[in-house]
């Protein structure tokens, strides 16, 4: 006979990462009610927009709102999965230019009706890209897992180039949506001047231009059809280059801001509300106990 000594051997609790990261989740929204605040206010928004768009029987816009709310997550997850803090200032910009992009671009048209709505955004891209960027690369040298020390110069070119980079791949996601799907995500532009080599009679490499276009005829399936867009209209080349330009200043300014922000020490104010900190393993558990201690 074995003796029972009434004691039974604790088994080690279980891991749940769902569980943890909406206990992180409501610890971070509890410790920031500005970001709750507006994050709260824009998936209002994103839910009414949707449940129009469901009345409306546009299940592609439907699609495109649930996608918003999932994105809507990004700085949250990538909180708590790489275990750092999002400054307030960016937290709210991702969550506006994701509102931006999505709902008022895509959903109500602000592409087409504002000029500059698609040359704001992507400047704006090109700035964030950069301060992810910057931010990737000061953990880096912070960080005594890496063998990693580059100097405030080397630092503003290692975030300026995964901001162009960022900015080529969309490129590419958009030409390639362009030719698989007709979607016209490289918006066309009418231009009144062109010149082509395709046009020279010799066969040869010599451009051929034409001026002064204003009217332009195209024939499908047998059927001449004048476009009557006042000129020739180019299929989404000009608006590349313009996107991959502003992204390229979006992202000189903040390589600039942050090449100064690392001379100075980390003195720059302006710069903070853009890098995220590494939590250290205190923050990490205080907030856990204060997410576990208002559950219970």
């Amino acid at each position: 006979m074995k003796k029972n000594d009434g004691m039974k051997k604790e088994k080690p609790a279980k891991k749940h990462p769902i569980r943890d990261a909406v206990r992180d989740a409501k610890a971070q929204i509890k410790n920031k009610p500005v970001v709750s605040t507006v994050y709260f206010l824009l998936r209002l928004s994103v839910i009414a927009v949707m449940v129009l768009q469901i009345f409306n029987g546009n299940y592609e816009n439907v699609f495109l709102c649930i996608m918003t709310l999932a994105l809507f997550l990004l700085p949250t997850l990538v909180e708590h999965k790489l275990n750092i803090a999002l400054p307030n200032t960016l937290q709210i910009i991702i969550l506006l230019f994701i509102y931006a992009a999505e709902i008022l671009g895509e959903i109500r048209s602000f592409y087409t009706v504002f000029l500059g709505w698609d040359t704001m955004l992507h400047t704006l891209n090109g700035f964030l890209c950069a301060a992810i960027g910057f931010s990737i690369v000061d953990m880096c040298n912070r960080s005594q897992k890496f063998s990693l020390s580059l100097s405030p110069f080397y630092m503003a070119i290692a975030a300026f180039c995964f901001s162009m980079t960022i900015g080529v791949l969309w490129e590419f996601f958009e030409c390639g949506m362009d030719v698989l799907f007709l979607t016209d995500m490289q918006k066309d532009m009418v231009v009144h001047n062109f010149s082509t080599v395709l046009l020279d009679p010799t066969g040869g490499n010599n451009p051929v231009a034409i001026k002064n276009i204003t009217d332009v005829i195209v024939v499908s399936d047998g059927v001449e059809i004048p476009l009557g867009v006042g000129g020739y209209v180019d299929i989404g080349i000009l608006d590349t280059m313009k996107d991959l330009f502003v992204n390229f200043v979006g992202a000189v300014v903040f390589s600039v801001i942050g090449y100064f922000y690392v001379k100075s020490r980390g003195k720059g104010k302006f710069a903070k509300r853009f890098i995220p900190q590494v939590n250290t393993g205190a923050d990490v558990s205080d907030a856990r106990d204060a997410s576990d201690t208002e559950t219970k």
